[in-house]
């Protein structure tokens, strides 16, 4: 075999490692997508609609670890009821920033018809 011969078989080994060489970066950003990126994308959105959607009354738990009963909602801010007082009363209210909201515990029932009907 010739030197030019050589040299032919080399730039035709070197053209198509350079495809292979980028076929592995992809895949790896592909996987890099799928299991890190739209995951936490998923999870951000689904807490936006959760905090979007408080009510007085729902049963929550903060970032911090706190437990309460929402009282009172702004457009910023979320106030919990951590205790109770004997009568039932909130005893001891918290004020957090919607977004230390992490989870809804339970929901507050839908308030019922005045007359019962379920019309």
């Amino acid at each position: 075999m010739d030197s030019t011969a050589v040299g032919r078989v080399t730039l035709a080994q070197a053209e198509a490692g350079g495809l292979e060489g980028l076929l592995l970066p992809l895949v790896f950003l592909v996987l890099l997508y799928v299991l890190l990126i739209r995951p936490q994308s998923k999870r951000r959105k689904e807490l936006a609609r959760l905090v979007a959607s408080l009510t007085v009354g729902d049963l929550v738990a903060t970032v911090g670890g706190m437990h309460g009963a929402v009282v009172d909602l702004d457009d910023d801010t979320v106030d919990l009821a951590v205790t109770e007082d004997a009568s039932g009363a909130p005893d001891v209210v918290l004020r957090f920033d919607r977004n230390a909201v992490a989870r809804v515990i339970e929901k507050a029932d839908a308030p019922d018809d005045a007359d019962g009907d379920t019309a």
